[in-house]
């Protein structure tokens, strides 16, 4: 009475023709197509079986530039949706153009893995040794690949540029203000002296004295 086509619990295409025979058509084969697909039968009772489309792994980062501020943990993740299922995870610095193997648990070394994803932690992250490109690799039964992952330390006083640059800016416009007002203030007192004072008036004429003067000299 029909047919379906299932990748996991989505539905990829359906019909209801009445024949026998049903094909699903997967354009590229890689990572994100392989897996494990359903194709039913809608019979009285509906009938299955099961597809597995298989590649080697498809290793991709999860950021291909990672930062991080010394003293502070460093953390790189890789990852692969292929099927079959990645079965070993390795991890490598490049040192020299060689790929030195990371040991988990050793010095400041530690990794988590699990069948689609790995984890490589650096733990008190050192300006001089760490910083370089790290690898990934990923191997399933049917091969093997990886990608490369760059480690960038900061000083630690990168994180406080931004507030000394802050800082510096508001020291400057306060000097600038000082230097203004402590040039300005002396004018402005000389111009008070000049014109904003007014004159002082003389005591009026005693009217009392000049009519004595005027009856001792009859």
């Amino acid at each position: 009475m029909g047919h379906m086509w299932k990748k996991g619990d989505k539905i990829l295409t359906s019909d209801k023709e009445v024949s026998d025979y049903t094909a699903y058509k997967i354009g590229e084969v890689n990572g994100d197509s392989s897996g494990v697909y359903e194709c039913i039968f809608e019979t009285n009772p509906p009938v299955s079986r099961t597809v597995y489309v298989t590649v080697k792994p498809h290793v991709t980062a999860y950021k291909k530039s990672e930062h991080g501020n010394e003293g502070d943990t460093g953390v790189m993740i890789c990852k692969s949706n292929s099927y079959p299922p990645v079965s070993q995870w390795t991890w490598y610095k490049i040192i020299n153009n060689v790929n030195e193997p990371i040991i988990n648990g050793t010095e400041r070394f530690i990794i988590k893995s699990s069948e689609n994803k790995t984890e490589l932690r650096v733990a008190n992250l050192d300006i001089e040794k760490d910083p370089g490109k790290y690898v990934c690799n990923a191997t399933n039964e049917l091969g093997t690949d990886g990608t490369d992952v760059e480690l960038r330390v900061r000083s630690r006083l990168a994180a406080l540029w931004p507030f000394l640059g802050i800082v510096a800016e508001v020291l400057v416009l306060v000097t600038i203000i000082f230097i203004y007002e402590k040039r300005r203030k002396p004018d402005e007192v000389l111009d008070d002296d000049d014109g904003g004072s007014a004159p002082l008036k003389s005591n009026p004429p005693n009217h009392k004295d000049k009519n004595v003067r005027q009856r001792n000299a009859n």
